[in-house]
């Protein structure tokens, strides 16, 4: 690792895919030098790759999965759900095109092993891990939730598999409540808290079932307004940090309003060296990941060559000390990304593609 990728006398430079969403027209005006990865793509030709973009759009599948075919590696950067449409058509082509021995990253069985909300609760046993429910019906919900709000717990709901705060919900039980009502906050962006009757909050979950759907449930952590840290990886190793200091969910201050809780805030940047979350990557990188991996059956080089663990803080263990609780992986559309990660990305790709 750390090598260019020499072609011999003969040999082409491998061709590299950077797959990423548009239309016809991104798609005809898209270059190396003009595209969402100009960056990445740079980097990529200094080691001796042949980069290119590759615009995504369902209507366009056929030209893409022509293009695709013809290229030694395929990075992929689309989200589970993007203008009203899932990745269904985009999976069905990237498994054609990867079992043509193109390697693809992530591939779409990795996607779904460790980039939708139910890995959450397959890992709930790791270090990382909460109280966390899986809720297949909305049935099980009925039987399950009630229960828990009644207690006094505040739960947050994820629909399997989306992006962007969509489908994710903060549910307590209504203050004073005399009947069986609900607070209610969605993290999409601009969305405030409201209180609901339970029907009217059925009522909003019963969608996400649909389709085989389902519902991962975690407790709400009220350390939430400390901040979150994103941890990137290139494929087992951590190349970059993110951190939030208001983020989805951040309540409002105190006394104030809940309309009064400030919108997310920007991610700050910073290399894998940042002193303060040295603890939190030992534990990533020397436990959780490997232990994650042996669960679900993923070898190193199957890792995706970028993806992120979105980790807030969790109560204080009986030494005082922090405890970190996973709230999502993210694999499948992982942009923007540090300037840290882009070398580790590129060496990731160089060394696969060379050992082919």
């Amino acid at each position: 690792m750390g090598g260019s990728v020499e072609p011999g006398p003969s040999r082409r430079p491998p061709r590299v895919a950077i797959v990423y969403p548009g239309d016809r027209r991104v798609r005809d005006q898209a270059t190396r030098e003009s595209n969402r990865f100009a960056d990445l793509a740079r980097a990529l030709a200094d080691r001796g790759l042949d980069p290119e973009p590759a615009v995504y759009h369902d209507d366009l599948r056929d030209e893409v999965l022509a293009q695709l075919l013809e290229v030694d590696a395929a990075l992929v950067w689309v989200n589970p759900i993007e203008g009203g449409r899932d990745r269904s058509v985009l999976d069905a082509l990237l498994r054609e095109v990867a079992a043509a021995g193109v390697y693809v990253s992530a591939h779409p069985d990795v996607v779904l092993a460790m980039g939708t909300k139910a890995v959450l609760y397959r890992t709930r046993t790791l270090g990382w891990g909460s109280d966390t429910r899986l809720y297949p019906n909305l049935a099980d919900l009925v039987g399950a939730l009630p229960s828990l709000l009644d207690a006094g717990q505040t739960r947050v709901l994820k629909q399997v598999r989306g992006n962007g705060g969509d489908g994710v919900w903060q549910v307590a039980r209504a203050a004073d409540a005399r009947d069986s009502s609900v607070t209610l906050r969605h993290a999409k962006r601009g969305c405030v808290q409201e209180t609901v009757s339970w029907q009217a909050f059925l009522s909003r979950m019963e969608p996400y079932f649909r389709g085989g759907g389902c519902i991962v449930d975690q407790p709400y952590q009220h350390r939430l307004a400390e901040g979150m840290a994103r941890c990137y990886l290139v494929h087992d190793r951590i190349a970059g940090f993110g951190w939030q200091a208001v983020n989805a969910l951040y309540p409002a201050p105190p006394g104030a309003p809940p309309e009064a809780a400030p919108p997310p805030g920007p991610r700050i940047y910073h290399p894998p060296t940042k002193a303060e979350l040295q603890g939190l990557r030992r534990r990533v990188e020397d436990a959780w990941v490997p232990e994650m991996q042996a669960l679900l059956g993923i070898e190193r080089e199957d890792l995706p060559v970028i993806w992120d663990c979105d980790f807030l803080l969790g109560p204080r263990d009986a030494s005082g000390d922090d405890t970190w609780v996973l709230c999502e992986i993210n694999v499948s559309s992982v942009a923007p990304f540090p300037d840290s990660a882009v070398a580790p990305m590129v060496d990731a790709v160089a060394s696969r593609l060379g050992r082919r």
